[in-house]
């Protein structure tokens, strides 16, 4: 049985290595599934996800020149549907009070501009409160040091 790029078969891991593991395929060929490809989720260690002699289903991302073969177990996985979206947290949930919105254009989403202008006067006001602070620690402007 030839492999075919993008077959999905069954194989069973011989060895795991620091970049990926082995896969024992039909017809005694042996792929290498990259450490990238063994789960959609982030992979720090192999031994995590894969044991060895474990069945898992492969499919074949390339076979080159040189008989090497390129497998992937998370593109051999089933395509679920995406999460549902939360809805949007109330802004009470979110430390700002809720109050009628700004801009000017009533209870609609803002635009670009007005979540600019509201991210600009938030910053402006979080910078006077933080020079006020270390202000107030160093002594104040002008303030006589003892020495």
């Amino acid at each position: 049985m030839a492999l075919e790029i993008g077959s999905i078969v069954e194989g069973e891991v011989t060895s795991i290595t620091g970049f990926g593991a082995f896969v024992q395929l039909p017809d005694n060929k042996v792929g290498l599934v990259h450490i990238s490809e063994v789960s959609s989720v982030y992979v720090r260690d192999v031994h995590d996800f894969l044991q060895e002699h474990q069945k898992v289903k492969v499919k074949v991302v390339s076979v080159d020149q040189r008989g090497k073969i390129g497998l992937s177990i998370k593109q051999a996985e089933v395509p679920t549907a995406p999460p549902a979206m939360r809805p949007p947290r109330p802004e009470r949930e979110r430390g700002r009070a809720a109050g009628p919105r700004q801009g000017g254009r009533g209870t609609g989403p803002l635009s670009f501009e007005d979540k600019l202008s509201r991210f600009l006067k938030d910053s402006d006001d979080r910078m006077l409160d933080l020079r006020r602070n270390t202000e107030s620690k160093r002594g104040g402007r002008g303030a006589r040091r003892d020495r």
